[in-house]
């Protein structure tokens, strides 16, 4: 992020728009909404601006701009549609201590504009850093269409009435409020009573959240899946938008944790096969204690809970407490990585059956019925496999499994950095420790990458970058 989104306070402060064209109409426009002074300097300004400084919307200065014009201004904005004056008044504005946009010039300007959805005082700022104005727009056009006329009006009142709301606790209670007033009471009085009716409203509402007892706490059981946002279920985004708590696991990704409300709190629990982690009970007895205290918590896990996510533990544990849960499942590992190397985990005529296993549990490498997974045709997921690939290898040729049946490894499963490796059962080991995978990684047994030569490719690339950082 080259540009750093922030609200800057421009009342009674002074603005400066160098230009008195198109592009200096078109920021007016913006700029005369706001309760910042704003000078125009123009040897010719358009009639419109003419008008405007005539209503007192601003101050029309009839010359080019020159030294001592921006002291005092906070921004400044160069509009003459000449790349030669924009630089030289530019750089006056900035010896004199005011930021500089040039417009139509991200590579010179300090600050940018972004677009703007008003419903004073809620203001939406939309920013493509200049990568893409047509998609700032069309987003901003989306959003109006969306955000009715009178919000402002209900934001406006309702900040009037903040510190009256102070009585309630900080939380999931006093959120209630907010959101039955702007979602509810608000927006049904101002249609019937008008913005009159605001305030007694507001007032009613209050008496009947103080006299409400306090809120029973909540647990979801969330899939998170296997990292790439947009696989996550439209269930999941609402339960972590919610959230007054949020207990991941380590392999929840950072792109998922960014949809979290800024206030909420945000706990790492995670647990790392054959490593020191966080204990099962410390994680249940921690979900147990938020949820207690009248917390909305949300326990996000990677993949899908039902799988190899120790669901059963925290279920039990939440259900001991008496404290009401619902399991929010997610797209699993192997379903994405089956995807992503063109494949289906059934096929007819081929398997019937698919497995998922997990290469080591609490006590250590995990046993299975390794004759029935070394038969012919059969499509096995391996989670958590990387240590114990070499034991599982050994195990599934032991009972017959043929050295060239196909085995795919991928790394970082959907994410941007997601690698896919093709080998052979035989050569499982070494291939996974040459690969020196830092990521998680799914194993799948019985299926290639359908277009092998991409397998091959990207290990390629693998290979070369390695070889690249050992000179």
């Amino acid at each position: 992020m080259k540009h750093f989104p922030i609200f800057l306070s421009v009342s009674g402060r002074r603005i400066i728009v160098s230009g008195g064209g198109d592009a200096a109409m078109a920021k007016l426009r913006l700029l005369m909404k706001t309760e910042a002074h704003i000078t125009v300097l123009a040897q010719n300004a358009a009639p419109e601006i003419h008008r405007w400084a005539a209503q007192g919307k601003l101050t029309l200065t009839n010359h080019a701009m020159g030294h001592g014009d921006a002291i005092g201004a906070v921004l400044f904005y160069g509009a003459n549609e000449d790349a030669t004056e924009d630089a030289r008044t530019a750089a006056i504005a900035a010896s004199e201590g005011a930021l500089v946009n040039i417009v139509d010039n991200l590579a010179d300007s300090q600050f940018i504009t972004p677009a703007i959805v008003d419903r004073d005082p809620v203001t939406i700022a939309i920013g493509t850093e200049g990568a893409a104005p047509v998609l700032a727009r069309a987003i901003k056009a989306d959003l109006e269409a969306k955000l009715p006329a009178s919000l402002g009006t209900l934001a406006r009142i309702g900040k009037t009435f903040r510190h009256a709301v102070d009585v309630l606790p900080f939380g999931a209670k006093r959120r209630t409020f907010w959101s039955e007033y702007y979602f509810n009471v608000g927006p049904s009085t101002m249609n019937q009573r008008g913005e009159k009716g605001i305030l007694p409203t507001l007032e009613t509402l209050l008496d009947k959240h103080v006299m409400t007892a306090q809120t029973e706490g909540h647990v979801d059981l969330v899939g998170a899946g296997p990292g790439d946002p947009d696989l996550l279920t439209l269930k999941a985004r609402q339960a972590i938008d919610k959230a007054d708590v949020i207990i991941h696991d380590r392999l929840v990704t950072a792109d998922i944790l960014e949809l979290a409300r800024r206030e909420a709190t945000i706990i790492d629990a995670g647990k790392e096969g054959f490593a020191t982690s966080m204990a099962q009970s410390d994680i249940d007895a921690l979900i147990v204690e938020h949820a207690l205290n009248g917390a909305h918590v949300v326990r996000l896990k990677a993949g899908d809970p039902t799988v190899f996510g120790r669901l059963d533990e925290e279920m039990e544990a939440v259900t001991a407490a008496g404290i009401s849960y619902q399991i929010i499942p997610g797209i699993t590992a192997a379903s994405a990585a089956a995807a992503n190397i063109g494949q289906s985990l059934t096929k007819r005529g081929r398997n019937s059956e698919v497995r998922l296993i997990t290469g080591h549990d609490t006590k250590g490498y995990a046993d299975h019925d390794w004759k029935a997974l070394a038969a012919d045709g059969e499509v096995v997921a391996i989670y958590m496999g990387k240590k114990s690939a070499r034991f599982v290898q050994g195990r599934l040729l032991m009972h017959g499994a043929k050295p060239d049946t196909p085995v795919t490894i991928i790394e970082n499963v959907s994410r941007a950095d997601q690698r896919i490796i093709a080998c052979t059962l035989g050569t499982l080991e070494p291939t996974m420790s040459d690969a020196n995978l830092t990521g998680p990684a799914l194993t799948l047994l019985g299926l290639a990458p359908r277009d092998a030569a991409y397998a091959k490719l990207t290990q390629n690339l693998y290979e070369n970058h390695t070889q690249k950082e050992a000179f």
